[in-house]
């Protein structure tokens, strides 16, 4: 009997600057998913890649005196030394620039184009270049891109169009069909209100830039995003020149996609597949963001965070258990250093680590480094056995659910039972007592049982954690690790010889590896400034610019700083009262390293006071004062002689 196919694709990812973490997410989840298939006797195809082509890659890379080529070139290597880093087990990597792919979409243009469903116009409308996208009079309210927020620009060419209004009715009809076909939920309605509004032909060439792939019946054009982008989920599977892979994978189980591009995939992507007459994806799956307390992460705000500084600190393990256990996927989810490495240390050292640590410890202690015969059976075996083997049940339709954390929480639920049952069993006690050995040598026995079904349910997360406990507990792949053996208990081989190794996970000193990431970040931001002033006309200084109506949103007065303490859990934290004219604010600042208390004390300084109140380690802070920072990266008051609560204009 054929092996069951499962095919995930990630996004294929815009190189116009190096991924943050929060890229990274997606790509992580679909390498979880696809080494779980993979686990559970699947032929996987697993696919990312990067789109290459459009307008503001060729403006970007001619602000750094590159060709387009030899910009992304540059970029693309990055992305792939990146995902070498993070051990993603991607089975293809395609980029819109290769050969094979732009061959392929020329054929897919023509197949279109000879159906009818592609013709010429000309387009008049309000363009955002960031967004490569085209909005009406109305979606553009105040002049800005309804998608990122920036200024957008009035343009008029000639364009080749795609009939997407024509399968207006398949796309509603798709989606009353097949109600898993997007999810979460919430995006589903979304989408569906989105088409009951009316759909309008897609623009889908350009002609007023040539950084793309030719137009094969008109060399004045060039083929635009979407059908370039979209279709490389296809054409990596040799569509339609060679089909013989297309039809083993196709259609695709699941398409990973964030949120902010779900239309794109729900509406145009089926709308091409039904003029190609394809079959439809099975799923697409809109995750959430991972965010910063600012906001979204953005490399023109400075406040990315890079995995590899994590991944080099922590270890990729770590990385990737932290990403998938700490937020929901369908939902976006706030990133801080201190989750991460309270996670850690919770989780992985005091948790799995500590697990590991004292079951060898003792194996090598009390029964001369071999991996005991299961002996006399006692009281907390049975539950400890239960919640080993039913694990494995629960977690396949979690993870086909996309439910990452919900199926972490089920194998550390055998984690904390199995550390739960040290206590119970008292291997330490039954030591010392000449007719307990048969006792103790069952309770080791089924420590480290219990051991190798956790390092099994774990490999598609932390595949080189998995293989640690194995060197640990003397197993050998292929005996006990594959996903068949979890669900019985006792296979471990009696005799086997355990080796203490270093600490999985050894303990952090959370404040102290906090101090050190807040000055690598420093470290970083000062070196991106400095980058700035040496192109002042990048992308990034561009996209730094905002609006009057966006300025206009803040409201900023002067405030007299009545009081100011020391934050009483953070060091780098002061906590201000403050006089704003009539009413008092509270308001918390990270500038204990440049002011006392006393300092701040007294000074007149400017505030935001429209801010949504948050609350930082347990503290409210209801604005914000602004400061200035010097080159060297000390910060200086912006302070005023005007009255408390007068406005700044």
């Amino acid at each position: 009997m054929d092996q069951k196919t499962y095919y995930i694709t990630t996004p294929i990812y815009y190189p116009s600057s190096n991924l943050h973490i929060g890229h990274t997410y997606c790509t992580v989840a679909a390498d979880a998913m696809a080494r779980f298939k993979r686990l559970t006797g699947y032929d996987v195809m697993f696919l990312t890649g990067t789109d290459e082509h459009g307008q503001k890659l060729q403006r970007v890379a001619q602000e750094n005196h590159m060709s387009p080529k030899e910009y992304v070139d540059k970029i693309v290597g990055g992305i792939e030394e990146l995902w070498k880093t993070m051990e993603i087990s991607y089975d293809d990597f395609i980029r819109t620039t290769q050969e094979r792919h732009m061959k392929r979409v020329q054929q897919l243009f023509m197949k279109m184009y000879e159906k009818g469903d592609i013709y010429k116009g000309s387009y008049e409308g309000l363009y955002c270049t960031p967004c490569e996208a085209f909005w009406t009079e109305t979606q553009a309210k105040d002049g800005l891109c309804p998608d990122c927020g920036r200024p957008v620009e009035t343009m008029r060419e000639e364009a080749y169009f795609f009939r997407m209004s024509k399968y207006q009715d398949k796309l509603l009809e798709m989606f009353e069909n097949n109600p898993d076909f997007l999810v979460p939920e919430s995006r589903k309605n979304e989408m569906v209100n989105f088409i009951k509004q009316g759909l309008e032909d897609l623009c889908i060439s350009r002609s007023t830039f040539d950084w793309g792939i030719p137009v094969p019946i008109d060399e004045k054009h060039v083929i635009y995003v979407w059908l370039d982008a979209l279709s490389n989920y296809i054409t990596a599977l040799g569509y339609p020149d060679e089909p013989e892979k297309f039809q083993r994978y196709w259609p695709a189980d699941l398409h990973l996609v964030g949120k902010e591009i779900v239309r794109f995939h729900t509406l145009i992507w089926p709308a091409m597949l039904m003029s190609l007459e394809l079959p439809l994806p099975k799923k697409v799956f809109g995750h959430g963001w991972i965010l910063l307390e600012g906001g979204k992460m953005s490399k023109s705000r400075g406040n990315v965070v890079d995995p590899v500084v994590l991944i080099e600190k922590y270890g990729v393990d770590a990385l990737k258990y932290f990403l998938l256990r700490e937020y929901s996927f369908g939902q976006d989810g706030i990133f801080t250093n201190e989750a991460l490495l309270n996670r850690i240390n919770s989780d992985l050292a005091n948790d799995l680590g500590n697990l590991v640590s004292r079951t060898v410890s003792m194996i090598e202690k009390y029964n001369g480094g071999l991996i005991p015969v299961p002996g006399e059976e006692g009281e907390f075996d049975a539950s400890l056995k239960a919640t080993a083997l039913e694990a494995a049940e629960k977690i396949e339709p979690l993870m086909d659910r996309l439910n990452f954390s919900g199926a972490l929480e089920e194998i550390w639920h055998i984690v904390r039972r199995t550390n739960k049952y040290i206590d119970e069993t008292t291997p330490w006690i039954l030591a010392k007592d000449p007719g307990g050995k048969a006792r103790l040598d069952a309770v080791l026995y089924n420590l480290a049982e219990a051991i190798r079904i956790v390092s099994v349910l774990i490999l598609p997360f932390m595949h080189n954690t998995a293989k640690q406990i194995w060197a640990q507990l003397g197993i050998r792949e292929g005996e006990g690790t594959q996903w068949a053996d979890v669900f019985s208990f006792g296979i471990l081989r009696s005799g086997a010889k355990v080796e203490k190794g270093p600490a999985l996970f050894p303990r952090l000193d959370i404040e102290k590896e906090l101090a050190d990431l807040m000055a690598l970040q420093k470290g970083e931001e000062k070196d991106r400034k400095e980058e700035e002033k040496k192109q002042p006309s990048s992308e990034a200084e561009i996209q730094e610019r905002i609006s009057m109506e966006d300025f206009s949103k803040m409201r900023l007065q002067v405030g007299e700083i009545l009081s100011c303490k020391k934050h009483p859990k953070a060091d780098k934290l002061l906590i201000s009262q403050l006089q704003i004219g009539e009413k008092q604010m509270q308001v918390v600042s990270g500038v204990a390293d440049s002011f006392t208390p006393e300092e701040m004390q007294g000074k007149k300084v400017i505030v935001v006071t429209n801010l949504k109140p948050v609350k930082l380690r347990g503290e409210l802070s209801e604005g914000m004062i602004l400061f200035a920072r010097d080159e060297d990266g000390s910060q200086k008051f912006v302070c005023s002689e005007a009255a408390s609560g007068s406005p700044v204009k």
